[in-house]
């Protein structure tokens, strides 16, 4: 019978030396083992667990066999130790040769602290695998099952067509040619990691019990009230990645919300603990949250993102350089350095790729060494490398003693498998929670078995859909569809979704839900000083109101520079300038029609001005809002600081643009030669932009919406700009009031005042009566500071969960 010789070679170190491994198999044994495996369905249940049973007591025997290995190691690297050839796996990790793998190199490093926890257990599983090839395995050692699981595991099939279910660590461990199949690739933009130096993370232990939430949903007649989630019970302890799945409005992220304290109103129902104490202002700074939508600043570079984020959020107590050193080991640590001088970018400015703009929000949070981090769909729109290096970095996280929770649509096979919990939501309520490996074994025991080799996600989705295509329907589900008699029952044959949602949701209660809810209600140690800081009922600030006003005002030029010095704006005011200044060339004031035309023109400038201030700025607060939001709920700074360096970091760049446009109408067209009259008449134009601007920030923060905003200005400016005095000088006494609200009318009477102070009798004769100006000036200055007023109160009044 002819064999099949596999060839391992592992080349030493030091010497270089060649040892090859022969592992001979008889292939007889194999192919009608492969045979059996795929060409053959068990149809009856008895024979899966028959077959699974038999697996199990296989596992035994291999796992003496790992002792053995075990054991012959620990001698190898004894006698290793004591010999002049051995390796010293220090500090820079230079001797490593080309047999060690980057993952080896990395996981044989020293363990900073944000990755101190489960560092050695790590080393040393490493070391076990990587020289477990070195060990001559007898083959009759290994029976048909071993080889089987064997041949599955080198296939990536996490469960055979006999219904036989390999625990992942099985599957691990069974990797006999290669150590590297579980490597993720390199990102090729990363350069040397670093670990992040941090103080150690405080420990948070997440319990929730019966977790319920409801919307209002306003109708045209009435109010509907919805449930959303349905008493969803779990809990994740620091060092654990527990992973939300379900289909797609079945409540994962309004679960995420509620664990994380965003959905304050209305007011959720059942009991979430953070170390058995409920949730308080202080766990906002404790607590990081990734939303599903890549929420950035489109203009800033992946530095200049996180350095702010680390000028805002980390303690006081850290120095300037502190935290810009924290920033750089982020960007070391999630493989950033080739791109940390890029911009960020956006849907209309070319940046960085989307699994760098994912890594840079996940950079965000991780940089205040949160104890629970929350991300929502982290792997959404990224290809499975991608994705897989995202869970492989939440892993890490999660190994430095934090606690991860997740909600994750359809992670691939090797994306599952490295969860360590799962709760798995359908219609809001829970089908299932407990270990994410023990999930096709229970519902396998519930009676429901793929009957082709599939994702388990994807299996798992089909039954929280109530799709049970390609998988055994178990008899008590299709008893109680035929003893109810129903036709609704049933749709094509099968049970329908209503009916096996309800029969996975009644197993899950009467066979596992109880004893999951006495495991939560266990309490958790905890230290008195570290419960003295949950409970602290105030909120910590990461840096004062002045340094917040500074940052964010420096951050705020940064960011709109582009937007008020981008070629199409610089376009629309010289070509519109130029214009004007053609049309009114060199005009005179000397003769009447010449003064009818200059003003035209003065009207003109008064119109021009208010009207583009305020539809630039009705875009701001609705076009922020979801950065608002998300820097709010992390209580990153406070409104009032970011409300002042918003309004005043627009100064600067609304003035330069307006003095270009009026030294070229002005001189062009011919108006008064006079350096105290051009610097009034710009003044003049200031205030009114100013005033406008206001506007446009009170109508914007109200509504928060752009096209009900900008339908509203419209019709308001039209109303400022008819009664702006120029149209018609005799008003009705009951419409009196609008030309007082309007600043093209005061702007227009001030425009007038400095350009013809000394030639009241040419006023009198255009019905327009000119006094000393002050009155204007005034009510100009309580509109720049009322607008603001209102659009500050309207921002208070926003709800950040809405």
């Amino acid at each position: 019978m002819p064999s099949n010789n596999f060839t391992v070679a592992k080349h030493h170190p030091s010497t270089h030396t060649q040892n090859t491994i022969h592992l001979k198999f008889k292939s007889s044994v194999a192919t009608s083992h492969l045979l059996l495996r795929f060409y053959f369905f068990p149809f009856s249940v008895q024979a899966s667990v028959f077959l699974r049973q038999r697996e199990w007591g296989e596992r035994e025997r291999m796992e003496l066999v790992r002792a053995k290995s075990d054991k012959h190691l620990t001698e190898t690297i004894a006698g290793a130790a004591k010999s002049p050839t051995s390796i010293d796996v220090g500090q820079g990790g230079a001797a490593h040769s080309g047999s060690l793998s980057r993952k080896s190199s990395r996981r044989m490093t020293p363990a900073s602290p944000g990755r101190s926890a489960g560092s050695h257990r790590n080393s040393a599983a490493h070391i076990r695998k990587s020289h477990s090839a070195q060990l001559r395995v007898d083959p009759e050692d290994l029976s048909n099952a071993a080889l089987s699981r064997a041949s599955s595991a080198s296939l990536g099939l996490s469960f055979s067509m006999t219904g036989f279910i390999m625990p992942p660590d099985d599957i691990s461990d069974s990797k006999t040619f290669s150590d590297e199949d579980d490597e993720i690739p390199e990102d090729l933009e990363a350069g040397i990691q670093r670990k992040i130096e941090a103080e150690p993370t405080m420990p948070i232990c997440l319990k929730f019990t019966d977790v319920t939430y409801k919307v209002i949903l306003k109708g045209v007649a009435r109010n509907e009230e919805k449930e959303i989630l349905h008493g969803v019970s779990g809990s994740v302890n620091p060092g654990e990645v527990l992973a939300l799945m379900g289909p797609s409005g079945s409540g994962k992220t309004t679960l995420l919300n509620v664990l994380g304290g965003r959905l304050n109103q209305p007011t959720p129902g059942g009991s979430i603990m953070y170390n058995d104490l409920p949730f308080s202002k202080f766990l906002k700074s404790r607590i990081g949250f990734v939303t599903q939508d890549d929420v950035l600043f489109p203009h800033l570079t992946v530095r200049e993102t996180l350095t702010y984020a680390a000028f805002l959020r980390l303690p006081k107590t850290l120095t300037r350089k502190q935290k810009e050193k924290r920033a750089s080991d982020v960007i070391s640590e999630l493989g950033l350095e080739r791109c940390q001088d890029t911009i960020i970018g956006g849907s209309f400015v070319r940046g960085v790729s989307g699994g760098e703009r994912k890594r840079v929000c996940i950079g965000n949070e991780i940089i205040i060494n949160p104890s629970l981090l929350l991300l929502d769909e982290p792997t959404s729109g990224l290809d499975s490398t991608t994705a897989l290096r995202i869970i492989q970095m939440l892993q890490d996280i999660a190994e430095a003693g934090k606690t991860v929770i997740t909600t994750i649509h359809q992670p691939s096979s090797r994306l599952f498998h490295k969860f360590n919990k799962l709760i798995l939501l359908g219609k809001g309520s829970l089908l299932y929670y407990g270990k994410a490996s023990d999930a096709m074994l229970y519902f396998s025991l519930l009676g429901c078995t793929p009957l082709l080799a599939m994702n388990p996600a994807e299996f798992l989705l089909d039954l929280a859909s109530g799709n049970l295509n390609d998988v055994t329907i178990p008899s008590e589900l299709e008893d109680k569809v035929q003893t109810s008699g129903s036709e609704l029952g049933r749709a094509k044959g099968k049970p329908s979704p209503a009916a096996i949602h309800e029969y996975l949701l009644e197993a899950y209660k009467s066979r596992v839900a109880e004893n999951e809810k006495k495991n939560i209600m266990f309490p958790v140690p905890i230290n008195e000083e570290d419960k003295e800081k949950l409970s602290y009922p105030k909120r910590e600030w990461g840096a004062t109101w002045w340094q917040q006003y500074s940052i964010l005002f420096w951050r705020g030029i940064k960011e709109r520079k582009h937007d008020y010095f981008s070629w199409l704006r610089i376009s629309q005011v010289l070509i519109t300038a130029l214009i004007l200044g053609l049309l009114w060339w060199q005009s005179e004031s000397k003769t009447e029609d010449g003064m009818r035309d200059q003003i035209g023109l003065l009207f003109f400038l008064s119109v021009f001005w208010g009207f583009l201030p305020v539809f630039t700025a009705i875009f701001t607060f609705p076009q922020e809002r979801s950065m608002l939001k998300k820097e709010r709920a992390a209580d990153m700074y406070r409104l009032s600081a970011y409300f002042i360096a918003r309004i005043s970091s627009d100064l600067p760049l609304d003035l330069m643009l307006p003095v270009l446009f009026i030294a070229i109408v002005y001189f062009m067209a011919g108006l008064r030669l006079n350096a105290g009259t051009f610097f009034l008449t710009v003044l003049t134009i200031f205030l009114e932009i100013v005033a406008a601007e206001g506007f446009g920030l009170a109508i914007g923060a109200t509504l928060m919406d752009v096209k009900k905003a900008t339908t509203i200005a419209s019709v308001i400016i039209m109303a400022f700009m008819l009664a702006g005095g120029y149209f018609i000088n005799k008003v009705p006494v009951f419409i009196t009031w609008l030309r007082y609200l309007s600043f093209n009318y005061h702007t227009y009477r001030l425009l007038l005042k400095v350009q013809y102070e000394d030639d009241n009798p040419t006023m009198h004769m255009h019905m327009m009566k000119i006094d000393s100006g002050v009155i204007e000036i005034a009510t100009l200055a309580a509109m720049i500071f009322g607008y603001r007023l209102w659009a500050y109160i309207a921002l208070r009044r926003m709800k950040l969960n809405s």
